[in-house]
Parts: structure tokens; C-alpha cells; sequence
């Protein structure tokens, strides 16, 4: 069982181009939705919701805003860059079978909630939790997921209709995938490269590995 756990964080992607589009059956994603809310939480706040989006409508206007951001981030980029860029699918909010929004209620379990009053950020690292969990747990159902970033928070918010209050966090697609790729998308396409874990572990302080001597940058794309 452990092995399999180990196997399920590696196996993890940020899915966006193998979505099939095939029905969640209604139990799985009570199963991926309750994993998800199992997740621990500052002064047990549970700070998070789950907006189940299947609307058409909703998620084509959804994606037109996406490519709007996309084009806008393009720009910004050198030639190199930009080449790199276009290839990369950066969505599947089309494709995938339905999307799940997660916030974060900063009221949630206030007004003083426990664990938060020097980290006010406390509660936002909770829904990651959250959202990690419901990661896993979709891929243990072999399922994928892929968090779309490529949007402004008022346009969602005003989309779905979210409380002023509450900070939308993630767009997840879920679906059924023809594959998980066994290299992640951002490596396969020449954007990042991943680096060792040697290169951020320290040792009782800032800069020292565990042999001793400090740690430098080894520049490159990491």
C-alpha cells in the first residue's frame, strides 16, 4: 500500500490535451470530493467549496477568457520563449468531462480562527491541501486533472456567481484521459527542466547542505 501511494505522486500530471470527454460516474466524484475535504485545515476552518461546473455555456465562456489571458502572457515573452509557448496546450476546459472551482473563505470559522493569527495565509494553504488530496484521489482513480491558471479572479468570480468575500483559487478539469504522460508537459516541451532534490535541501540553516558547505546556484532552467 505504500508503494502504491508513492506511485500514485509520481504518476500525478497537470492534464490538458487527453482528455476523452467520458462520464464521472456520480460516486466516483463523491469519492475525489470527499478525499478532498478530508484535507486538514487551519483551526479545522475547512475554509474550502467546490463549484461542480458542467454548464456549456459557462465553460465556453470561461475558455474564451483563458485564450484572451493566454495571448496576453504571450506578449510578454522573447521570440525563444513565445516559440516554446505556442506549443504548449495550457487547457482542457473544453475537453475534459466537467471542471471543479475551489475556493477559499477567509471567514470560514472566524472570527478568531486557531493556528492563524501570525500566518495569515494559514487558510489559504489549507485549500491546497484540499486540492491536493482531490488531485490524488482522482489520479488513484485514474482519472486527470489539469489546473488552469490563465484567468483573472473577478472574471471567475463574476462568472459563477462567487460571494465578493470568497477568493476563487483553481480551475480544475476532470476527466477520464487516454493517458497520463510519464514525462510532464513542461519538461516534453522544452520549457522547464525539472531539478534535483539535492539543489533545495538544506541543513539546519539557509544554504548549507547536509554535508555542510553552502549551496549555489547553478543557474539554467530549472
Amino acid at each position: 500500500m505504500v508503494h502504491d501511494l508513492y506511485d500514485i505522486i509520481h504518476r500525478r500530471r497537470d492534464v490538458r490535451a487527453e482528455f476523452t470527454g467520458a462520464p464521472v460516474p456520480d460516486a466516483t466524484l463523491d469519492r475525489i470530493l470527499t478525499a478532498a475535504h478530508a484535507a486538514p485545515s487551519v483551526g479545522m476552518s475547512q475554509p474550502w467549496d467546490f463549484v461542480i461546473v458542467r454548464d456549456r455555456a459557462l465553460r465556453e465562456a470561461f475558455h474564451d477568457h483563458v485564450r484572451t489571458e493566454r495571448d496576453v502572457y504571450a506578449a510578454t515573452l522573447d521570440e525563444p520563449s513565445a516559440a516554446r509557448f505556442a506549443r504548449i496546450k495550457i487547457d482542457g476546459v473544453l475537453e475534459s468531462t466537467l471542471s471543479i472551482v475551489v475556493t477559499y473563505d477567509p471567514d470560514r470559522g472566524g472570527p478568531a480562527v486557531l493556528g492563524r493569527h501570525a500566518i495569515a495565509d494559514a487558510g489559504l494553504y489549507s485549500v491546497c491541501l484540499a486540492i491536493q488530496n482531490l488531485w490524488l484521489a482522482a489520479t488513484a482513480e485514474r482519472l486527470g486533472v489539469g489546473w488552469v491558471s490563465f484567468y483573472r479572479e473577478e472574471f471567475l468570480r463574476d462568472l459563477l456567481g462567487i460571494p465578493a468575500a470568497v477568493r476563487p483559487v483553481a480551475w480544475l478539469c476532470l476527466g477520464p484521459v487516454t493517458e497520463l504522460q510519464r514525462v510532464p508537459d513542461l519538461e516534453r516541451h522544452g520549457w522547464r527542466a525539472r531539478r534535483p532534490l539535492e539543489e533545495f535541501r538544506h541543513a539546519d540553516r539557509w544554504g548549507f547542505d547536509s554535508a555542510g558547505p553552502a549551496v549555489t546556484d547553478v543557474g539554467g532552467q530549472g
